[in-house]
């Protein structure tokens, strides 16, 4: 260790002055630096590369919990978290950083009726399209705010719905809850959580939610934490897609999330899914329910690999939406962006 380290110095300090430093004798760093590298160090420059390469494919958005079983895939084995911490700190292969800034989006000051607070905090759901979380944030541009509504499925953490203006009309907050009934269908008990914002204690919003049977539910006036997932959704996508970038239109913006919004769901790792992505949790669910079927899955289906985790991609009949499909942008009739209805 004292020997690498002095080669990593030795352009910014005297070489005789690190050796006395570090009580080693010069003839001893001159044999050192004629040994082959040892197995731990060749070991380290190949997860360097990975760790460089996956930095490059998830565009620099993963830390070392994400990276150390992105890692551990490639090797077929599991490679300790602390040491793909040491080389990301040593390389300068670290994650972006979360930045404190804040638009008010909630406007709970009126009239409206408000639901109670149904949800309680109780954020675990045992099957898709039993919990939605909905919520509004934005994007800075040259030309403006862009505000973004989404919906997100508690089971697998899953983008279900979006919407993008460059306003926060009450038909922003329905074009997004437009996208997830027409993507997912739901049937069955649903509860839908959000803020107590006009956009969401509007009588239109309400009715469309009263026709499909779902249930309202509001959180606490000022208090975040009752829509956690949710406001960790749009810290995520604002630190992953949004900081050190600029955008000087808001189309360039739509494109740009739009574009996060796939990898989201089909990509990127998830920590509270045990590091797989949505799209991977929700498909795995799925194979997991058909397995439980008496007789078996469908003869159609051709069951997992003999050698992972990971399933095949067989097409599986589906309730919730295409397992691994994700809207694209189109544009509407109105200044209102969305993901276009998904067709089961």
């Amino acid at each position: 260790m004292k020997y690498a380290w002095i080669e990593r110095h030795r352009h910014s300090y005297a070489t005789t002055m690190m050796c006395e430093l570090l009580s080693v004798s010069r003839s001893g760093l001159n044999a050192a630096r004629g040994r082959k590298p040892s197995k731990h160090a060749c070991d380290d420059k190949r997860l360097i590369e990975q760790i460089r390469a996956g930095q490059q494919r998830h565009r620099g958005r993963y830390g070392r919990r994400r990276m150390a079983p992105e890692i551990s895939e490639l090797h077929g084995q599991a490679v300790n978290e602390k040491r793909i911490e040491r080389l990301m700190r040593e390389h300068g292969l670290q994650s972006h950083k979360r930045r404190r800034f804040r638009v008010v989006t909630t406007d709970s000051k009126h009239a409206r009726p408000v639901a109670p607070n149904l949800l309680a905090r109780d954020f675990a759901a045992s099957q898709p399209n039993q919990k939605w979380l909905a919520d509004i944030t934005y994007v800075p541009t040259d030309e403006g705010w862009l505000y973004l509504a989404l919906v997100l499925d508690l089971y697998a953490r899953k983008l279900v719905g979006w919407a993008m203006s460059e306003a926060m009309p009450q038909e922003l907050t329905r074009c997004a809850l437009d996208v997830a009934l027409g993507w997912r269908d739901p049937h069955g008990r649903l509860v839908h959580h959000s803020d107590r914002g006009s956009q969401y204690a509007a009588q239109d919003y309400r009715n469309k939610l009263a026709a499909r049977g779902i249930t309202v539910s509001m959180s606490r006036k000022g208090d975040c934490w009752d829509n956690a997932p949710m406001e960790s959704v749009n810290g995520t996508l604002k630190v992953e897609c949004v900081h050190g970038e600029h955008f000087q239109t808001r189309e360039q913006a739509r494109r740009a999330i739009v574009e996060y919004i796939g990898y989201y769901n089909t990509e990127r790792r998830h920590s509270s899914l045990g590091n797989v992505t949505p799209a991977q949790f929700e498909r795995n669910g799925l194979v997991h329910e058909y397995m439980a079927q008496p007789g078996g899955p469908p003869a159609a289906w051709q069951g997992p690999c003999q050698r992972s985790k990971h399933y095949t991609q067989q097409p599986i009949p589906h309730r919730f939406g295409a397992p691994c499909a994700t809207p694209l942008m189109a544009g509407t009739s109105s200044s209102i962006a969305t993901g276009p209805v998904v067709q089961n």
